[in-house]
């Protein structure tokens, strides 16, 4: 979906910023940029094409209000509400919070997200394009998100396990692993008959073409994908064995360590991430806008 220009009546003026690349293989980061302010197009189109180039854009030293975060993520497409109803923000559905805090006897956002490497939503028939997340309360350890490409993870794969995936569909779905207790003591909500039937089982690429860049990635998860079709499923389960154990080597990673003020936004057509945890005794809560994408090819 393309990026959603300002209205032609308002132009913002223009802001100073700068986008520095990370050292890793994918990853920069963008200082000087007021996301409480409206970007004028010049400047959202250098941010929209940062994120393209790196897959993963950290903005700093942010302070923002859940409708400016929800205001600035709707510049690149519509946005998609989580099935956890009970983890959306009150007065505004649009964010997911996710967090470790219990208050009164109840969590307030998902405490055990991400902690298998995934792309956000690939279980739904329109795949997340991106995700922004909005560090609230941060962790005084612990907490990092890792980020692998799976464009470089595809173009590094050996030929035989290429040649083995050219062509081959996928099914993905969000119960594949919902009931595993990931992060020790925290169990899921069980889902009721309604949200089970927003998360039907849907088929993708296992190689996705990336849609503004045209840039193959691998497009499989150990979070959501379940198994290749139209091969035996021992040969499907090796096969992704593979794919997982090559998609997340070191040299195809970023580490975030998160800062007061973070916001991040990742390229879920690009890229898988993985939480790292924290201590349970420590809080952590993040709040989460996710962008729609496109069916993938």
């Amino acid at each position: 979906m393309p990026a959603v220009p300002l209205s032609s009546a308002y132009h913002p003026p223009a802001q100073n910023f700068a986008v520095r690349p990370f050292s890793a293989a994918v990853g920069a980061e963008i200082t000087g940029l007021d996301l409480s302010r409206p970007l004028n197009d010049a400047d959202f189109a250098r941010v929209h094409q940062a994120h393209l180039d790196y897959n993963v854009v950290v903005f700093r030293d942010q302070r923002i209000t859940p409708q400016q975060q929800i205001d600035f993520s709707r510049r690149f497409g519509v946005l998609q509400i989580h099935v956890l109803k009970q983890f959306l923000l009150a007065n505004h559905p649009e964010v997911f919070i996710i967090s470790n805090i219990i208050e009164n006897g109840q969590p307030v956002g998902l405490g055990d997200a991400g902690k298998f490497w995934h792309s956000d939503l690939s279980y739904k028939e329109f795949p997340s394009l991106g995700s922004m997340l909005y560090a609230q309360e941060l962790p005084e350890e612990g907490g990092d998100t890792l980020f692998a490409s799976q464009q470089l993870a595809y173009e590094t794969l050996p030929g035989e396990l290429r040649q083995a995936i050219d062509g081959k569909r996928a099914a993905h779905s969000y119960t594949a692993r919902y009931a595993d207790e990931v992060f020790k003591g925290i169990r899921r909500p069980t889902l009721t008959a309604a949200q089970l039937a927003e998360v039907k089982a849907v088929v993708h690429p296992v190689v996705r073409t990336h849609p503004e860049t045209g840039r193959k990635g691998l497009f499989v998860n150990e979070n959501f994908t379940t198994h290749i079709l139209d091969v035996p499923e021992d040969e499907s389960r090796q096969i992704l064995a593979e794919l997982y154990a090559h998609s997340a080597r070191p040299e195809f990673i970023y580490r975030h360590q998160w800062q007061d003020g973070d916001m991040v936004f990742w390229d879920n057509r690009a890229l898988i991430h993985l939480a790292t945890g924290c201590p349970s005794h420590l809080r952590r809560r993040m709040h989460r806008t996710t962008i729609q994408g496109d069916v993938p090819f």
